[in-house]
This record gives structure tokens, sequence and C-alpha cells, in this order.
């Protein structure tokens, strides 16, 4: 599969083998893949970077704030970024979160991924 445009992505997840791995899926696809480790990681490269156009963050992370404080501070700051939550612990309804943010629950498929950044980019 390969992505429409590239779009710059910053995957927020705190289990290492899990970021690699989705950071080598969008970066084969064309997307340019930023990472943290968690949420305070991913408010210093937001900070320091005015590129990024999709924020895909796991809910349950260690650190001052989990994936759904994140997405709702990051909302605040960029209200057109788009964000991808993902979990396998919660279940968010779609329909409850804010206008541009995605939920996609674990286990999914790379192309879920790949088609929600590209959904959100066009």
């Amino acid at each position: 599969m390969v992505a429409s445009q590239g779009a710059v992505v910053l995957i927020v997840e705190d289990e290492p083998l899990i970021r690699f791995n989705i950071l080598d899926v969008l970066e084969d696809v064309g997307h340019v893949a930023l990472e943290a480790g968690n949420a305070d990681e991913a408010m210093v490269l937001l900070k320091s970077r005015n590129d990024v156009d999709i924020l895909f963050t796991d809910v349950n992370m260690a650190g001052s704030m989990d994936g759904i404080q994140l997405a709702k501070r990051v909302r605040a700051m960029r209200p057109n970024i788009g964000i991808i939550i993902t979990s396998g612990m919660v279940r968010l309804d779609p329909m409850s979160l804010p206008a541009n943010t995605a939920f996609l629950p674990k286990p999914y498929q790379h192309e879920a991924l790949i088609s929600a950044i590209d959904s959100m980019t066009r």
C-alpha cells in the first residue's frame, strides 16, 4: 500500500517495539514519522515543529498525561491537526470524539492506520 501523499505523523507509543514497527510501516509508504515514548516527549516535539499533520497516540502511557489528555491538549493548540487514538484496553465511541479524530482499536491492521492517515490528509 502506498500513501496518497506524505504526511508528517507523530507516533506516541510507550512500547518501543510497537513504536518502531509503526515508524517503519509509515516511512515505507512515504510518510515522515516522528516518535515519542510518552506525552511529555510529544509536547516537546510539537512545540518545536510546526509541520506535524497527524498525531497517532496510544491511550495508556506513563508520564504526566495519557493519550486522551494529550489529544485534548493538542486539539487546543492545533485545531487542524488530525488525531488518531488507539488502545487495546479501552474502547472509545468514535461518535464522541472531536472532529478530525479517529479511534483505532488494538490490534489493528497497518492498512487501517494508513487509511485513517490518508483520509485525514485529503
